[in-house]
């Protein structure tokens, strides 16, 4: 498994949800991988809702939106 910081690159807004470079997030991947957007996002969706309460797929995020650095 592996573990990835990931954070906003910049303010988003969507639907009256706001997404900030502060919400940052420790993301462990299921299955060895290089990116944390690997798997559809699954783990960095639950880590933002279980987090924030901030919903990823209702604010249209994507890789893009995002910088990581793996940290193990």
């Amino acid at each position: 498994m592996k573990v990835f910081k990931v954070t906003p690159k910049r303010i988003k807004r969507a639907i009256g949800i706001v997404l900030t470079p502060e919400m940052t997030v420790a993301v462990t991947m299921q299955m060895h991988s290089t990116t944390p957007f690997a798997n559809g996002a699954k783990e960095d969706v639950d880590a933002y809702m279980r987090i924030y309460g901030y919903d990823y797929k209702k604010a249209c995020c994507n890789a893009g939106d995002f910088d990581y650095q793996a940290l193990g």
